[in-house]
C-alpha cells in the first residue's frame, strides 16, 4: 500500500516538471571558442581552460574523449541543444565534433 506522503511527493514532482514545461541536462559552455581548437596543437589543458570541466568523459576505441553538452527539452516548442565532443591523442586534440540547434 502506498502511503499518502509518497503520493503527495510524487504529485508535487510531476506538477513541477509539467508546469515548467522543460528539462535541462548538462552544462552550458562557450560555443564561440570552438573555432579556436586546432587539431594536433590544442592540449587537454587548453580545452579545459576554454570550456571548463567536461560534462562527461570516456573512451572510444582506446581514445580519450571529453563531452561538453547542454540539452534543453520542452513540452511545447523546439529543443535547444549543443554539444562538443573532443578526442585526444597524446594529450593533444586529434578530432572534435560540434553540433547545435542554435541559429547563429
Amino acid at each position: 500500500m502506498v502511503k499518502t506522503p509518497l503520493i503527495w511527493a510524487l504529485s508535487l514532482g510531476a506538477l513541477l516538471v509539467f508546469s515548467s514545461g522543460c528539462a535541462r541536462v548538462g552544462n552550458d559552455f562557450n560555443s564561440h571558442k570552438v573555432e579556436e581548437i586546432k587539431i594536433g596543437e590544442t592540449t587537454e589543458a587548453d580545452i579545459k581552460a576554454m570550456f571548463g570541466k567536461p560534462w562527461r568523459v570516456g573512451m572510444e576505441n582506446g581514445v580519450k574523449q571529453w563531452t561538453y553538452g547542454r540539452y534543453t527539452y520542452r513540452l511545447i516548442g523546439d529543443a535547444d541543444t549543443k554539444d562538443l565532443v573532443v578526442k585526444f591523442k597524446e594529450g593533444r586534440v586529434s578530432a572534435y565534433n560540434f553540433n547545435t540547434t542554435e541559429v547563429e
